[in-house]
């Protein structure tokens, strides 16, 4: 005897009540049941169709990224999703044709599909560029300029910024700014932890109302859970309330491992006048031009704590600035809040930043590059097992 697949009930193949679905027979007991595993069977249709609209994801993915990595849950999303997936020896394994319809990948409880997921709630995403002339900041130059603005107008009473350190170049010295002039002296990228927090309680102390915090999302999450934790410190000061502007960021380097490698490469730091991380290289700005290096080469010198973090957009903050998507000397932008949002379009209004709407294929490009950040921890565990 044959199981109906709707009711469970037992049926025969003399049934009158047949289907055809991926190349298999089913048989029903009645009618009810056979309409309700057609329907079922456009909606599975009509879902493959909309995702394969999106991208082709085949089950050598999920099987590469979950099923390998030994953090499948064994729930049996794929095998209940597709009916070429079934288990095998406790796991589940391909044993039909796969048309890359990404359903299997896109129920999985550990795949990370959504946009929200990758890259945090937004209101909304903007390509912008400091409008302040001759501002040479990172990428655009935005977050200098809008603390400017912030600052000029009054509306913060100090900000939270790092620069370089005077004594030992390139590292980075979190300092208290309170006005414009002193946050232009800071601008650029510091590729070093910096530890912002100490600076942000003393401005409490010092009974700053309104602070701009700067930060990767690392020391946006500190204070956030400050913020927000039953035993946040910052609920012992609600006066202060602070802005929190995060930096896109996947990777930070120790500084004596940067100076071990630049000086390895016959460079001096003081004779670095920038650096930059970008398509997966790491460049150095001398006065004999541009040195570009392999990301890679730097693998022994990265922060240990950022081989477990899988925030690049510091998810967390009123908005997010990196140089992710975005054509050279603009800012990707991602405002999240409304007084965010709100500061941010002020500053346009006021001339201090060129914007636009960001478009699809930049949004897409920072979003790759989000997921690679946020699967970076079943890629280690890949690496320990092998």
């Amino acid at each position: 005897m044959i199981i109906d697949p709707i009711c469970k009930a037992q049926v025969s193949k003399d049934s009158d009540y047949v289907t055809e679905y991926g190349g298999k027979m089913y048989y029903f007991c009645s009618d009810r049941c056979k309409s309700k595993f057609d329907r079922l069977e456009k909606s599975v249709i009509r879902l493959k169709r909309n995702i394969g609209d999106q991208e082709k994801i085949s089950f050598g993915r999920l099987n590469k990224e979950i099923i390998k990595t030994g953090i499948c849950t064994l729930c049996g999303a794929c095998v209940a999703s597709c009916e070429s997936v079934t288990f095998v020896d406790n796991k589940p394994k391909l044993v039909g044709k796969c048309t890359a319809c990404g359903v299997c990948y896109n129920q999985c409880p550990r795949t990370i599909t959504k946009e929200e997921d990758l890259i945090g709630k937004i209101r909304h995403g903007y390509a912008a560029r400091s409008a302040i002339p001759g501002l040479k900041g990172q990428d655009g130059g935005v977050v200098t300029s809008m603390l400017a603005y912030a600052l000029d107008e009054g509306l913060l009473d100090c900000a939270i910024v790092t620069k370089k350190c005077e004594d030992e170049p390139w590292k980075a010295e979190p300092v208290i700014v309170r006005t414009s002039a002193e946050v232009l002296e800071s601008a650029g990228s510091i590729y070093t932890h910096s530890m912002t927090l100490e600076p942000l309680m003393s401005a409490i102390k010092q009974e700053m109302g309104s602070i701009g915090f700067v930060g990767p999302s690392c020391n946006i999450d500190a204070v956030h859970k400050m913020q927000t934790s039953s035993y946040g410190f910052l609920h012992l000061f609600l006066r202060a309330r602070v802005l929190k502007f995060g930096l896109f960021c996947m990777d930070s380097f120790e500084h004596d491992g940067i100076k071990e490698f630049v000086e390895s490469k016959g460079l001096d730091l003081s004779d670095i006048h920038s650096m930059k991380i970008r398509k997966g290289f790491f460049e150095f700005g001398t006065s004999e031009g541009m040195k570009s290096y392999d990301l890679s080469e730097l693998d022994q010198y990265r922060c240990s704590s950022c081989k477990f973090c899988t925030d690049m957009a510091a998810e967390n903050t009123d908005i997010s600035f990196g140089g992710v998507g975005t054509p050279v000397g603009w800012t990707t932008v991602l405002a999240r809040t409304s007084i965010g949002y709100e500061i941010f379009n002020e500053a346009v209004d006021s001339g201090y930043l060129e914007a636009r709407p960001l478009e699809k294929a930049e949004m897409d490009r920072m979003v790759n590059l989000a997921k690679m950040k946020k699967v970076q921890m079943y890629t280690l565990n890949r690496r320990q097992k092998s």
